[in-house]
């Protein structure tokens, strides 16, 4: 009989204790779930579940200085990889960006953001050329490019891409990915726009994300 008795006592404290256990659980996940944050509504940009980081990396400007990972913080940063001889996918995206920067500065919020092309065709793409090319979108977005090296290194890191290909007359295109990374102010890959793209929607994220760190 005494044996029963203190092995229900055993069992009724196992019982208590794994109750105890998953109350705690619960209310402890309860309260991690209560205090994250809601991710911001946006209209149009695709947020990572998790911020990416990025390698250091040495590209040029079209005003021949650096462009380094430390000028991507402090700020919200889209980019977007193309080249001044695309035929369409580049004027359109930058001809949305100059109308979204249009809609930032109206907002008040071009200390913010800022926007930077960066040429994957180094080889005609050289400072000349590629602040004109830019500059006839925008004189304050940012123009830059840098070694295949660099840019091979950079696109991956961002989950990006890019190829040429040569054509009978010598001359050769370039196939890049179309989308626009977003960066954060601690120098992270975040998210994406996605083509086709919308001035009103992204400038409506930016500011969104703005307010939103």
């Amino acid at each position: 009989m005494t044996r029963l008795r203190s092995a229900g006592r055993v069992s009724a404290t196992v019982v208590i204790l794994i109750a105890a256990f998953g109350a705690a659980l619960g209310l402890w996940f309860g309260s991690r779930m209560v205090g994250a944050p809601a991710p911001p509504h946006l209209e149009s940009a695709v947020l990572y579940p998790t911020p990416r980081a990025l390698p250091d990396f040495q590209l040029i400007r079209s005003d021949t200085q650096p462009l380094t990972l430390a000028d991507w913080k402090g700020h919200w940063t889209v980019a977007f990889f193309g080249y001044t001889n695309c035929p369409d996918v580049c004027p359109t995206t930058l001809t949305t960006f100059k109308q979204a920067w249009k809609l930032l500065g109206a907002a008040g919020a071009l200390d913010k953001v800022r926007f930077d092309f960066i040429s994957v065709d180094p080889a005609r793409d050289t400072p000349a050329p590629l602040a004109r090319y830019v500059g006839f979108f925008s004189k304050d977005f940012v123009a830059a490019t840098g070694s295949d090296d660099e840019l091979t290194r950079l696109t991956r890191a961002l989950g990006l891409v890019y190829s040429r290909e040569k054509s009978a007359d010598g001359n050769y295109a370039v196939d890049h990915s179309a989308s626009a990374v977003i960066i954060d102010p601690e120098g992270r890959e975040i998210g994406l726009f996605r083509p086709p793209f919308e001035a009103a929607k992204i400038a409506a994220d930016l500011q969104t994300l703005a307010v939103s760190r």
